[in-house]
This record gives C-alpha cells, sequence and structure tokens, in this order.
C-alpha cells in the first residue's frame, strides 16, 4: 500500500510538471518550477487560438481595416522525459494556421518549428517555512516548416535557428507558491526569397540579422494535487532592431516588445492517474510592432511510466 500510494503521488507531481506545456504557443515549455520524475514521461497535445485587430506601428497603437482581425489555430503536440529526478528533456512541434479577417492577404498554415529544451533543477533547499528551488534550462529551436518568414503578419515564424539560456527560481511555502525567470535568445540569420530589402537602409543580399531577445516571467499561485490557479505576467523585448514604417507591413528583423498578464488553470484526475486537463489565457497589455493579441488555450495531457518498477515484478 505504501509503494502504491508513493508511486500515484510521482504521479501527480509528474502531471504538474508536464503543465508546463500551457503556458506558450513558443514554446515556453519550460516556465514550469517542477519536474518530472525519472523514467516518467509526459504525452501532451495543446490547441490555442490567437487573435488582434489593433496592433503597435513603433509605439503608436492603431488598426488597419485592409487586415480586419488576424487570428491563428495553433495545434501542438509534444513531451516531457524524466532522465533522472533533477533533468527533464522537453519537446513541443506546432502545426500553425494563420488568417486574416479582411483584404487581399492570405494566411498560411503548416508546421512552423521543433523547440527542445534540457532542464536542470540545480537547487532545492528548504528555506524558512518552504521549498526553494533555482532551475538552469538551456533552450534551442530549428525550423521544420518550409514556411515563408517574409510574410507577417500571417508568416508561422521567423525561420531562425536559436539557443537560449534560462534561469528559473521558485519558492513554495504550503500550497502558495511565487516564480520569477529570466532568458536570453540568440537568434541566426535568416534567407528571404529576395536579393535586397530596405529597413532604415537598403540592403542588397538577401540574409537578414534578426535582433537577439530576453524574455522576463513572474508568476504566482495555488498549487495542489488537485487543481492548479496562476497568473503569470511575461515581458519579450528584442535587443535592436526598427520599427515599422508608417502604413508599412512588419518586417521580421524588427524591434519587438510585448507585455502580457495571464492566468493558467490546472486538474489533475485523482480517479485517472497520469490524466490531466489544462486551460488559460494571455493579453497583451502593452507593446511595440506587435498585435495586441488575446490568446485561450486548452491542453490534455498523460503522464506514464516508461520503465517497470522492480518492486512490481
Amino acid at each position: 500500500m505504501k509503494h502504491c500510494l508513493l508511486k500515484i503521488n510521482r504521479c501527480f507531481i509528474a502531471l504538474l510538471a508536464c503543465a508546463a506545456f500551457s503556458q506558450s504557443a513558443s514554446a515556453q515549455t519550460e516556465n514550469d518550477a517542477l519536474m518530472i520524475p525519472k523514467n516518467y514521461f509526459c504525452a501532451a497535445g495543446v490547441y490555442t487560438h490567437n487573435s488582434w485587430d489593433k496592433y503597435w506601428e513603433g509605439t503608436f497603437k492603431r488598426e488597419n481595416l485592409n487586415l480586419g482581425t488576424i487570428s491563428s489555430n495553433v495545434y501542438a503536440v509534444g513531451g516531457n522525459y524524466g532522465l533522472s529526478n533533477r533533468i527533464n528533456l522537453l519537446f513541443m512541434i506546432p502545426y500553425i494556421k494563420s488568417n486574416a479577417s479582411a483584404g487581399t492577404l492570405r494566411g498560411q498554415s503548416g508546421i512552423q518549428d521543433i523547440s527542445l529544451a534540457f532542464k536542470w533543477m540545480a537547487v532545492k533547499q528548504e528555506l524558512g517555512t518552504g521549498l526553494l528551488s533555482v532551475h538552469a534550462i538551456a533552450t534551442g529551436s530549428l525550423p521544420v516548416g518550409n514556411y515563408q518568414a517574409d510574410y507577417l503578419p500571417l508568416s508561422l515564424g521567423s525561420r531562425s535557428k536559436s539557443v537560449g539560456l534560462k534561469a528559473l527560481v521558485n519558492y513554495q511555502t504550503g500550497r502558495f507558491f511565487v516564480a520569477g525567470s529570466g532568458q536570453y535568445v540568440r537568434r541566426s540569420n535568416i534567407t528571404l526569397d529576395r536579393d535586397s530589402y530596405y529597413t532604415t537602409e537598403m540592403h542588397y543580399t538577401n540574409q537578414v540579422a534578426l535582433p537577439n531577445m530576453t524574455n522576463f516571467l513572474f508568476s504566482t499561485g495555488y498549487r495542489s494535487l488537485k487543481f492548479n490557479a496562476e497568473a503569470v505576467v511575461t515581458r519579450m523585448n528584442t535587443i535592436g532592431g526598427f520599427d515599422i514604417t508608417k502604413n508599412n507591413m512588419p518586417f521580421p528583423s524588427n524591434n519587438m516588445d510585448a507585455t502580457a498578464v495571464g492566468t493558467v488553470f490546472k486538474y489533475m484526475f485523482q480517479k485517472l492517474p497520469g490524466l490531466e486537463l489544462t486551460a488559460g489565457g494571455n493579453y497583451v497589455v502593452d507593446g511595440r510592432n506587435v498585435g495586441q493579441n488575446k490568446s485561450f488555450f486548452a491542453g490534455v495531457y498523460y503522464v506514464f511510466s516508461v520503465k517497470k518498477d522492480k518492486s512490481e515484478k
């Protein structure tokens, strides 16, 4: 009986860690401070709907009736494997379909990029009445689909290869927690299907240098083995780039900044150990050269052991 209860409890902990998939459509699968236990695997399926009809042209907020509402539907599958109790390996691949409700621009559809993450819990220490954990996370992404990057705002992505480093700190006391993270992302050049382009000056090349990025996150909420409720604030900032020129289309090397607020809710089925439902949303409250996006997501997760416990033989 003791062994059975321990196994069920580990399964719930794995579910909590697996729910990190629900926090982003890019790949922010590494935002949760919880870990999948050794030899457990979490399979994830997440649906996200994004839409906006106003955007920032530089710092000027406006709308464009020639575009109407820009929307996208994202269908993502991913996984999280516990290489050890302190090391997790994660991946995610999204299929995206974009659309504009007005004008002549047609949306794109297809597979975007594969996102990978190596997550290491470097510190786990009792502090006061709670538990402090510190995580080091290495991330990367590679384009998979043959989509056009030079087609904003309907492009599926930037087609850039990226690598990133993130530090995540989490403190939990009782059922309540607070967490914060900071990330630096380095992005590769991309190749356009034309021989020249104009930013703030003329460039006679098909190569575009994308600005690198920083991402910051703050979250707090309630966490239990059955139900989680979390409030999240995120800040994305490109290091450099230029503003969208008046009445022009966005460009991959624009200076893109965004601050968003959101919520995440998670429910773990006690009578069906291993199964979890997650839902939530995000809203961009301030930005530069980005759409004022509203997003809603829902996910299904299932955690299972990939190695039979010796005591079960």
